[in-house]
């Protein structure tokens, strides 16, 4: 550090209140403070936080906790990442990839009983997972179980997601209603983050933020919520409800909020395009003007030049076009002669399009948000053009993200709806599980189970087969587990499918029964040897 940097720092050293204050009742106290705080400045801390270099001095953060961060921006946050969802294809793809990925055709519950601790042999537990992913199916694949009647379960797990990408967060409500046909009372209602707010607009406090009132401890108690949208265009009254999270008999969640907090005691999510909404913003502008400039390139417009003073004659070319004398929008004709009067000129417009810096920079902005969104680059404009090793560590990268937004979604949304599904089919006599609300060790074992999505992308097949073969080969996997991961599919469903083809087969004669050719008798006169 020169003489001239330490000079600068010691002019940025500025004395805070109670600085002011110490030195004001006892100046050698603060002296000595004043030259603490300069040796601080000159010899210690972090370049980053230095408030004497012109490329920092100017840099305003704040240092609020994380509702005051959050929470006055996220009604803007909020609009503007549906605006560019709705109307941005870079961000409207972008989140559409990650529930196409993350979520697909929708994951399906494969039940895993825990046999050492309900004292199960494989037959018995065999038959109690098939009975609880029957059941499961019957209630998570019917539109009954939405309160609205309008979407399954599959799509009511896209909806929140999406949801979460775009708001930040979303609440879906488990009330209770009977309806014929379906023996499960407990229905799903999303709830979006709009409506959840403080009532009459008042302002936060220790206990209540963001519409959530939370209890001494920072759990959350209950959360008022409009009954309807906010931005709704028929007019009606501002009325709040309070729910509450949990049911105070049995413990169980009434209410899931659904978010992925970054900072402790933060209580609403905010947008996944909330870091990107400046450039994505930037970047659709850009690319309008350039499709505008490609547009008026391709009309080639021409100016008429006069001499001062003089006026172009209109009627000489507007019998010719079909616009009437005194018309200035006219258009060029197919093979015109026009003659111009003396001191005329024709001067054409070209914009210079198409521009040939447009893709690169395209791509260099693209690249920053694929970071942003923790989306490979390759995957995020949907184009492989590197190589095969390339396009494999792209997906291999995705896949990292794919499967910790599985848990994510699993642990904070599904397993959740489960245990309380769970409870009313027990309680119902509809899936025997003696013991399940004495001991929480018990239910956990009835409730355990893998969530299954869709499988991972594969550039060539037959090395991940191959591969995939070596693992169960050399006892580093299973063939459940590289079932789900190549296929998606559960190995026990494929396990009762393929001998019921081989049966099948065996029986029409177009395989032979392996059984039936080692007891085959010896023709007679052949000697054993």
């Amino acid at each position: 550090m020169n003489l001239r940097e330490v000079k600068e720092k010691i002019r940025s050293v500025k004395l805070n209140p109670i600085d002011k204050l110490v030195s004001f009742f006892n100046p050698e106290s603060g002296k000595r403070r004043l030259h603490a705080r300069m040796a601080m400045e000159i010899f210690g801390g972090y370049d980053g936080a230095s408030k004497s270099k012109r490329s920092l001095s100017q840099w305003v953060t704040s240092g609020g906790d994380a509702d005051t961060d959050i929470l006055n921006d996220l009604p803007d946050l909020r609009e503007r990442s549906r605006d560019l969802c709705r109307n941005n294809p870079l961000a409207g793809g972008a989140i559409k990839t990650k529930i196409t990925n993350v979520i697909g055709t929708g994951l399906r519950f494969q039940s895993r009983v825990n046999r050492d601790v309900l004292g199960l042999d494989d037959d018995a537990a065999t038959r109690l997972e098939r009975l609880i992913e029957r059941e499961w199916r019957l209630f998570w694949e019917s539109r009954e179980m939405d309160l609205a009647r309008t979407l399954n379960g599959h799509a009511i797990t896209r909806m929140v997601y999406r949801q979460e990408k775009e708001n930040g967060d979303v609440f879906v409500f488990m009330p209770r209603r009977k309806r014929a046909g379906m023996p499960y009372d407990l229905r799903l209602q999303i709830v979006e983050a709009d409506r959840v707010c403080n009532e009459d607009d008042k302002a936060d406090t220790a206990t209540m933020a963001g519409g959530i009132e939370r209890d001494g401890d920072g759990a959350p108690v209950q959360c008022h919520v409009l009954k309807r949208h906010p931005g709704a265009t028929s007019g009606f009254a501002r009325e709040w409800e309070k729910r509450r999270f949990y049911n105070q008999k049995t413990g169980l969640k009434n209410i899931i909020h659904f978010y992925n907090p970054a900072r402790p005691g933060q209580s609403r999510g905010v947008p996944d395009l909330s870091s990107v909404i400046e450039p994505l913003k930037q970047l659709g502008r850009y690319t309008e003007a350039e499709i505008m400039a490609a547009v008026v390139s391709g009309m080639f417009t021409v100016f008429v030049e006069s001499e001062p003073g003089g006026e172009f004659d209109y009627s000489k070319i507007g019998s010719e076009v079909g616009h009437s004398a005194g018309d200035k929008d006219m258009k060029l004709g197919n093979g015109m002669i026009v003659g111009l009067d003396p001191g005329e000129k024709i001067t054409s417009a070209n914009p210079g399009r198409p521009n040939q810096a447009f893709d690169p920079f395209i791509m260099a902005v693209m690249r920053q948000i694929g970071v942003g969104l923790e989306l490979p680059f390759e995957i995020l404009i949907k184009h492989f053009t590197a190589s095969y090793s390339a396009a494999r560590a792209a997906l291999l990268e995705l896949w990292k993200y794919v499967l910790s937004e599985r848990q994510f979604l699993t642990d904070n949304f599904l397993r959740p709806i489960q245990e309380v599904w769970m409870y009313e089919a027990v309680a119902k006599g509809r899936i025997p599980a003696p013991g399940f609300f004495d001991d929480p060790l018990i239910r956990k074992a009835y409730l355990s189970g893998a969530w299954v999505g869709p499988a991972k992308g594969q550039i060539d097949e037959l090395k991940e087969v191959k591969a995939a073969r070596e693992r169960i080969d050399g006892r580093l996997s299973t063939i459940a587990a590289e079932t789900a991961e190549l296929t998606g599919a559960d190995w026990d469903e494929n396990h009762v499918q393929q001998v019921k083809e081989r049966n099948a087969q065996i029986r029409d004669g177009l395989l032979s029964d392996p059984v039936a050719d080692d007891f085959e008798e010896e023709p007679e006169g052949e000697e054993q040897q």
